[in-house]
């Protein structure tokens, strides 16, 4: 179940990451409350593009080998993480706290949740592989 939530995860990062970097100007337009962020910026909308499609490399690699993969979805985590908080404290800071939180639950707040419960799941036990005796 947390593979398949990984790669869910991915798909919709990663294709987010794509349209950043290949139509940033589309994309500033079409996400509900980025305009109210600031102008347009086709170089940080990259950037910003560049940091999910890393994220998004990480859960599909979780998704693939959890029990190798336990690094790569926690930097997907303390990026995602670090991401909401800067949310928050903008929403905090804001005149419209309450509607901005409201707007950014489903597309930065659960992603980000999502992600670090993935990364603190417990892991598997991996059988160890040992050599038969002699």
């Amino acid at each position: 179940m947390l593979r398949a939530i990984a790669a869910v995860l991915a798909l919709a990062m990663g294709g987010d990451a794509i349209v950043q970097l290949t139509a940033p100007s589309w994309w500033y337009g079409a996400v509900p409350g980025v305009i109210a962020t600031g102008a347009f910026n086709a170089h940080f909308v990259r950037d910003v593009g560049a940091a999910y499609l890393v994220a998004a490399i990480g859960l599909a690699s979780f998704a693939r080998a959890p029990e190798t993969a336990r690094p790569a979805v926690a930097m997907s985590a303390a990026f995602l993480s670090l991401h909401a908080a800067i949310h928050i404290f903008d929403a905090a800071c804001g005149t419209r706290p309450l509607q901005d939180v409201i707007r950014d639950a489903g597309g930065v707040y659960l992603p980000a949740l999502v992600t670090l419960i993935l990364a603190l799941a417990p892991a598997r036990a991996v059988p160890s592989k040992e050599l038969a005796p002699c």
